[in-house]
């Protein structure tokens, strides 16, 4: 898995390097703000915080939540409609997240669902200058803690581990440039869905919105 993320890390700034050499082609907007020559704020550094709902998915049933997290990640250009770039994530549910079931003997055996962290590359095309559609792939890591509960003449266990696995999703993002001056030309919005499956036979749904601002 260590191979996988230094992977995607060095795809994306790979992929990211073509875009920075377009520099000398940005030109000044009518506020003062640059942008490049097809009229896209789409480029740069990227924060933004996200929200919305968490369904953690494990002994085949699932639990579904309130999340919040936060991304960074640098956005560069190929060409006039292509952005493509490295980013790393940080997401959990309120209050975690657990399914309990009972064990096959009695008892019962619960999962919990820690933080998450995640590492990859997103691209996406431009369909207008403001409105970005993209996909998303890479590593993740989910905190997770199994528990049995035996009942009596058994014995309990109590185990505490990182999985670790993949990510993949989609969603659209749109500038908000066209509404703002100054410093709040580089605010943005997004939806999107995430998918993410570790390698315990666990797996993680998410459909959030974001807002953020890139830095030019």
């Amino acid at each position: 898995m260590k191979k996988l993320l230094l992977l995607c890390a060095t795809t994306g700034l790979m992929a990211a390097s073509p875009a920075l050499a377009q520099d000398a082609s940005m030109a000044a907007s009518q506020n003062g703000d640059m942008v490049s020559t097809n009229g896209t704020t789409f480029r740069g550094f990227r924060v933004e915080g996200n929200f919305g709902g968490d369904r953690f998915q494990s002994q085949g049933v699932h639990n579904d939540k309130f999340g919040y997290g936060a991304t960074i990640g640098f956005d560069g250009q190929i060409g006039d409609r292509i952005v493509v770039g490295p980013e790393a994530s940080l997401w959990r549910a309120s209050e975690w997240t657990e399914n309990c079931t009972g064990g096959v003997a009695g008892g019962s055996v619960c999962h919990k669902s820690f933080g998450e962290l995640g590492i990859g590359v997103r691209a996406g095309v431009l369909v207008t200058p403001q409105m970005l559609v993209f996909g998303k792939g890479g590593y993740v890591s989910n905190e997770q803690r199994k528990r049995f509960d035996a009942p009596a003449g058994q014995s309990s266990y109590y185990n505490h581990v990182n999985s670790d696995g993949y990510q993949v999703g989609g969603g659209v993002e749109f500038s908000m440039a066209d509404r703002f001056q100054g410093p709040l030309s580089g605010l943005y919005v997004n939806a999107q869905y995430v998918y993410s499956n570790y390698n315990d036979h666990t797996s993680r749904q998410r459909v959030m919105g974001g807002i953020g601002i890139r830095f030019k």
